[in-house]
C-alpha cells in the first residue's frame, strides 16, 4: 500500500506492488508496513479495527522514546481514549536502519515505558 493525503490532510491509501504501505515518520521518513506485519497486528482483538491509527501514530506521536535493548528501534506513541479497553497509550515499534524503515509490531498499553526520550510533542 502507498499511503498519500487527501485535500483535507487525512491518510489515502492505495496498492503497490509489494503489498505494504509506505507511512511518513514524525522527520517525513518512510516506514515500511508490510501486509504480514499489518495482519499480525491486527489479528489482536484491541487492535482489529486500529489500521488508521497506527498510521497515526507513526505520522504524528505525542512522544518517542528509544528501545532500552536495541537503539535502532523506536518506541512511537499517542494517546487514545476510548479503546476496547479503555483510555490507552498505543506504541507503535518502528526499527530504523541506515536505508529502510519498518514497524514490527504495535500494542496498547496503560503508559509508556521508562527509557531515554528522544521526542515529545507535549
Amino acid at each position: 500500500m502507498l499511503l498519500s493525503y487527501g485535500n483535507k490532510g487525512n491518510f489515502c491509501l492505495g496498492k503497490t506492488s509489494e503489498n505494504r504501505q509506505l507511512i511518513p515518520d514524525y522527520q517525513n521518513r518512510l516506514v515500511r508496513l508490510t501486509d504480514e506485519r499489518l495482519n499480525h497486528i491486527l489479528r489482536h482483538p484491541e487492535l482489529e479495527k486500529r489500521q488508521t491509527t497506527i498510521v497515526e501514530t507513526v505520522s504524528y506521536p505525542e512522544q518517542i522514546l528509544f528501545s532500552n535493548t536495541d537503539n535502532s528501534i523506536l518506541l512511537n506513541y499517542r494517546f487514545y481514549r476510548n479503546t476496547l479497553f479503555g483510555d490507552k497509550w498505543l506504541c507503535v515499534v518502528v526499527k530504523y536502519l541506515q536505508n529502510d524503515a519498518f514497524i514490527i509490531t504495535a500494542y496498547l498499553t496503560d503508559k509508556i515505558k521508562k527509557g531515554e526520550k528522544l521526542w515529545s510533542q507535549m
